[in-house]
Parts: C-alpha cells; sequence; structure tokens
C-alpha cells in the first residue's frame, strides 16, 4: 500500500500535533536543578516551561526529542527514557496537542553549562523552583517520582557520585532526590549493609580536621546489586 494511498484515504481525519518535552534534573554535588526556559512566543510568552517543540513529520520520537532538547539547550550528550503521554483535551489553549515527556537525571560537571546560558535555558534550583505553564508541573511531579522508585529499587543516582565518595555524600544525594532529611545513623547502617561499597584508607577532610572515610564501589556486587531489585 503506497504512502500516497494512506495519506488519501486519513486525508478526511482531523489533525492533532505532536509535541516532546523534556524534564532533565542536574545535580551538582550539592543541589539538584532542574532545565527550564521561558517561553519567547505564543500565549504563555515570558513564562517558565521546560524544554519542549513539535516533533516533525518524517521524524521518530526518540530523534525529536534529543534534536529539541540540543536546539533549545546545545546539549547533544544526554540519555533520555521515555515517560509519559500528556492528551487531555484541554491541556493548551488552541491546537489539540499530545505531549510526550522524556526525563534524565545527569551529573552537571559533564555537560556543558555555558551552552545552556547562551541558548536563554536555565538550571533552576529543584525546590525554588517556579510554576510552570499547562501541565508541566505535572510532568516533573510524575518525573522526579519515576526517578525516586528507581532510586529505591536499582539504587539509580549513584552513577552521579565521584569515583571516591563520602557517606555523607551519599546521604546528601538521596535527600535532594527526596527532597528530605535522613537520619544519619540509619542511613549509614543502610547503605553499607548491602555489601557494595569498598572503604579506602583515605579520608576526606574538606569538612571537617577529623575527616569522612572515602568509598568506592565493588562494581560487580553493585551490579548484582541492581540486578536484584533490592528495595534500598
Amino acid at each position: 500500500m503506497s504512502q500516497t494511498y494512506i495519506k488519501s484515504y486519513f486525508s478526511h481525519e482531523e489533525k492533532i500535533l505532536v509535541a516532546v518535552d523534556c524534564i532533565i534534573f542536574g545535580f551538582d554535588e550539592g543541589e539538584l536543578k532542574l532545565l527550564l526556559m521561558k517561553k519567547q512566543i505564543g500565549s504563555q510568552i515570558g513564562k517558565w516551561s521546560l524544554i519542549g517543540s513539535f516533533v516533525k513529520e518524517n521524524e521518530d520520537l526518540d530523534e525529536g526529542a534529543k534534536r529539541v532538547l540540543k536546539e533549545s539547550t546545545g546539549l547533544d550528550d544526554v540519555f533520555m527514557d521515555q515517560l509519559y503521554c500528556y492528551g487531555d483535551v484541554d491541556r493548551v489553549f488552541g491546537d489539540r496537542v499530545l505531549s510526550i515527556t522524556y526525563y534524565a537525571l545527569i551529573r552537571l560537571c559533564n555537560h556543558n553549562l555555558e551552552s545552556v546560558k547562551e541558548h536563554g535555558a536555565e538550571w533552576v534550583t529543584f525546590h525554588d523552583r517556579p510554576e510552570l505553564i499547562f501541565d508541566h508541573n505535572d510532568m516533573v511531579e510524575r518525573a522526579i517520582e519515576k526517578i525516586r522508585s528507581k532510586a529505591r529499587n536499582h539504587a539509580h543516582g549513584f552513577e552521579l557520585l565521584p569515583e571516591k565518595f563520602t557517606i555523607p555524600q551519599v546521604q546528601h544525594f538521596f535527600e535532594e532526590i527526596y527532597q528530605e532529611k535522613f537520619d544519619k545513623r540509619n542511613f549509614r547502617k543502610k547503605i553499607l549493609s548491602q555489601g557494595f561499597l569498598i572503604k579506602l584508607d583515605e579520608k576526606d577532610k574538606e569538612g571537617s580536621k577529623k575527616g569522612a572515610f572515602l568509598y568506592s564501589f565493588d562494581k560487580l556486587k553493585f551490579k548484582e546489586f541492581k540486578n536484584r531489585k533490592m528495595i534500598f
């Protein structure tokens, strides 16, 4: 069946626009951040938005998400997972638009931060994030819950830590992900009981004279831990 015939057969159907929205979280060993930008055109001009735009006619969804992120922020080496499709009839003003969301959690020091600024995008501290347009707030909440679930079940996010790290650094990372404080003693006991950390004969003394012991991963045991889908 030819493409011409197919287009002709469906020509009477209503056209629906398809967009992609990219929910990019960044961690810089201090704070969890969210990549946003202010709308430059349309009815929501000047308001905060996720990074998004329309998919082209001859473009796959994954390709569209990568292109939109690169064109809007300059970032071209971010692996994103598809999250959810938003399709409420009145989700945006005017046209009927479906939006496929993609999300990622990245280590900021591994990416070009100047490129983001040059494109007019901005890393905003997660707990101080502004109100977003349309249903973008719901998109962010759904994405962070997905990340939290992966952190609980697969220790997702450990790859954002430096090669050598302290237990307080691990705790701080998870406190940023969950946006809450954990009991130090219980957290330390829980993380060490998993058996995939190697204690090094080195200390990080930046925080105090006594210092905190540095750790690294036992890569084999860590891989086994993630495959067991244990609750973190």
